[in-house]
């Protein structure tokens, strides 16, 4: 290109030499230094990032390890060792400014050709200048690739594994158990009560439901006014599912020795997971000793909030939202952050993949959809009585907490259907509860994930309770068991 032309006594001067020695891929970021309005713009920009990291310096992780954590420290850091306005090259104008930035004091005009050279021959290497202005420009495009790709990956979310489970390849096809389920109902109500007294029932608790004083208490009272033999496993809800299925298969070899009775299992939420895998990891040794398994708003597949929650490389790690968690989870309700970690889709593929519920256990899988209108999301019903940890230290005292639960699954049931499109009771999408090759129960009435174990304030006396819903759940599964039974026996014949 030729310098020499000139514009209203204004030398013009070229962006990119033909036989400078820079690369082609240099173009860019010199085009984005050659502008002064982008120059001031990127000057603000270094300012403003300098400034966020240092807020956020101290949640900075090496480089190595996050490809992507170190961006505005980096950018930073470029800002304060090269000045951006003294290292590019103007477009137009008088390069006299170049000069005086540069600390070199001349009046003679400038030539540019891979060196600053003085029209008296004198000459200085400016090669720095520019590789640093390069590296600075490129440091700032990297900023805005990472910020978008962490924006796509948060934005994104869960969309792509929500039922993956129903997309699998070799996986059983499930059976619509709700009509039956819904005429067992219709009997409970009319005092028909058909669960046998052959059999224990064990009823496994979810997640944070060691904080719950009131979880399933209702319905254990519920079965042993029936006569009927229940216990509720005693297992610390924040552990992880392989930690919880050992305690599970602890707790029904215990039960089995103790009565010479069959356990029929009943989890809900994270306890459906957990003794789905107590039994499919230890069949071999109880497969005498169960009858069946019924999973309660299970996230069998996986759960889109923990997912969403822990999933690295989002926006959300430059306020570390997973060691916020783990400060809740650990030190809070002292528990394990792989608790929450094993209901991600991320954990349950790679469990799954592993381990599998034998066919020719009975189970019976049941979801349910909250209610998302304005009048549930305004409401204190379906309240949650917590107990959390006391701050003092040594003080085994408990903090009872009150939780509008209604209100909360509503408001989590309304952002997945706005983000997801899906329907769910407020924690668990439909899709990722239904388990393969089981019976599966949909109900009609909006019934968010709360439910189950905490009875409502004002319910309505005319609709079935959450214990009988639970003894509803576990007929149809002794029903599908003696199907199943009975198939097996005409088969052998």
């Amino acid at each position: 290109m030729d310098a020499g032309n000139s514009k209203d006594g204004e030398s013009s001067t070229p962006l990119v030499e033909s036989n400078d020695g820079l690369r082609n891929e240099r173009l860019i970021p010199q085009l984005f230094t050659s502008v002064p309005a982008l120059n001031e713009a990127a000057s603000y920009l270094a300012e403003t990032t300098s400034y966020i990291t240092r807020c956020f310096g101290d949640f900075s992780e090496p480089s190595s390890s996050r490809p992507y954590g170190q961006e505005m420290v980096t950018f930073a850091s470029q800002e304060t060792r090269v000045s951006m306005v003294g290292t590019h090259m103007p477009s137009s104008g008088n390069l006299s400014s170049a000069s005086e930035s540069t600390n070199v004091a001349t009046d003679a005009p400038l030539i540019f050709d891979g060196t600053l050279r003085r029209s008296d021959g004198d000459s200085f290497q400016s090669s720095n200048a520019v590789i640093q202005s390069a590296q600075t420009s490129q440091n700032g495009i990297s900023i805005f690739q990472g910020l978008i790709e962490r924006a796509r990956k948060t934005v994104r979310g869960s969309a792509d594994d929500i039922g993956w489970l129903q997309r699998a390849p070799g996986m059983p096809p499930v059976e619509d158990g709700t009509e039956r389920f819904m005429e067992i109902i219709d009997d409970i109500r009319h005092g028909l009560h058909k669960l046998p007294n052959s059999m224990v029932y064990l009823l496994v608790p979810g997640l944070f439901s060691n904080h719950g004083p009131l979880y399933y208490v209702s319905t254990k009272t519920y079965f042993s006014k029936m006569g009927l033999t229940c216990h509720i496993a005693k297992i610390h809800s924040e552990a992880s599912v392989e930690k919880n299925a050992k305690e599970i298969k602890e707790c029904i070899e215990e039960i089995y020795w103790g009565s010479n009775k069959r356990v029929l299992l009943l989890g809900h939420s994270k306890g459906g997971v957990d003794a789905a895998a107590a039994l499919s990891m230890y069949w071999t040794d109880l497969k005498d000793k169960v009858a069946g398994l019924a999973l309660a708003q299970s996230p069998y597949g996986g759960s889109p909030i923990a997912s969403d929650l822990l999933r690295a490389g989002q926006l959300g790690d430059y306020v570390n939202v997973r060691k916020l968690m783990e400060i809740l989870i650990c030190k809070v309700m002292k528990g394990d952050i792989q608790s929450l970690e094993d209901l991600t889709y991320e954990k349950r593929k790679e469990f799954l993949r592993k381990n599998h519920l034998p066919r020719e256990l009975p189970v019976v899988s049941c979801h349910t959809e909250a209610s998302i209108s304005p009048a549930v999301l305004a409401t204190l019903s379906r309240v949650a009585h917590a107990e959390l940890p006391t701050l003092s230290a040594g003080s085994p005292a408990k903090l009872p907490v009150i939780i509008p639960l209604g209100a909360a699954m509503a408001a989590c049931a309304q952002l997945l259907q706005v983000r997801y499109g899906e329907k769910s009771d407020g924690l668990v999408t439909c899709r990722d509860a239904e388990v393969p090759g089981s019976v599966v129960v949909r109900p009609k009435r909006k019934l968010d994930h709360g439910w189950m174990v905490y009875s409502p304030l004002n319910d309505d006396p005319s609709e079935v309770d959450a214990s009988q819903f639970c003894e509803a759940l576990l007929s149809l599964l002794v029903e599908v068991g003696e199907k199943r039974s009975h198939e097996r026996s005409m088969k052998y014949e």
